[in-house]
């Protein structure tokens, strides 16, 4: 007889009379780690950290209506270090919080994006090795060449087309806000993000509470 189902605590998987074990990975790269212990107390930590951050920008003078967002390089590194869940999570959670808190209402049409960038960002977490100590090189370009995509998609795509079809404003307007944002957000992450990632792998990877599961 054969049997049919899938066992979900930590595969591993029955299919037709076969035992499978998965190793949380899929091919090409891409990874989707198990949601434990410690990715639970980063998404917490994560999503306190955005809302807290939600009031500090500096403004770019060089670049009207931009400001640099240090809660967006705070999201893509946690995003880069403990992978899409975590990202998308404290992207959706910490965006509408930190909107409910400090302006009294929630602009849903900005907050999404942030949730696709931050699974966008994490898709790549094996890649950038920030936890096995290899984040340098060609992994801090690689880091960069997903934020700048994920940045572009989020910000001059998703962004403005919900804006449009959620609270009706002018495509013009839109568009340009979402360029502004888009500008802000890949500068601010190419620096402090990368850094972040950079100081994670030399000290932090081996003895921080959040570090990497035995």
């Amino acid at each position: 007889m054969q049997t049919w189902g899938i066992v979900l605590d930590n595969p591993p998987i029955i299919f037709n009379n076969k035992l499978l074990k998965l190793k949380h990975s899929y091919k090409g790269g891409f990874v989707m780690k198990k949601f434990g212990i410690k990715e639970v107390v980063a998404t917490g930590i994560g999503t306190a950290l955005f809302v807290v951050l939600t009031e500090v920008q500096i403004p770019l003078g060089v670049i009207p209506n931009t400001s640099l967002q240090p809660r967006a390089a705070v999201l893509a590194f946690l995003a880069a270090v403990f992978g899409p869940v975590v990202g998308g999570i404290i992207g959706l959670l910490g965006h509408a919080l930190g909107d409910a808190l400090f302006y009294g209402g929630v602009w849903w049409s900005w907050v999404f994006p942030d949730a696709i960038f931050g699974i966008l960002v994490g898709l790549f977490v094996k890649k950038y090795q920030i936890k096995e100590g290899g984040f340098h090189g060609k992994n801090i370009a690689l880091f960069n060449a997903v934020q700048v995509i994920a940045n572009a998609i989020a910000w001059i795509v998703v962004a403005p087309v919900l804006d449009i079809l959620i609270y009706a404003e002018p495509a013009n307007k839109v568009f340009v806000q979402g360029i502004f944002a888009f500008i802000g957000n890949v500068i601010i992450i190419a620096i402090l993000g990368s850094l972040l990632g950079v100081g994670y792998t030399k000290i932090g990877a081996k003895s921080s509470s959040l570090d990497k599961e035995d």
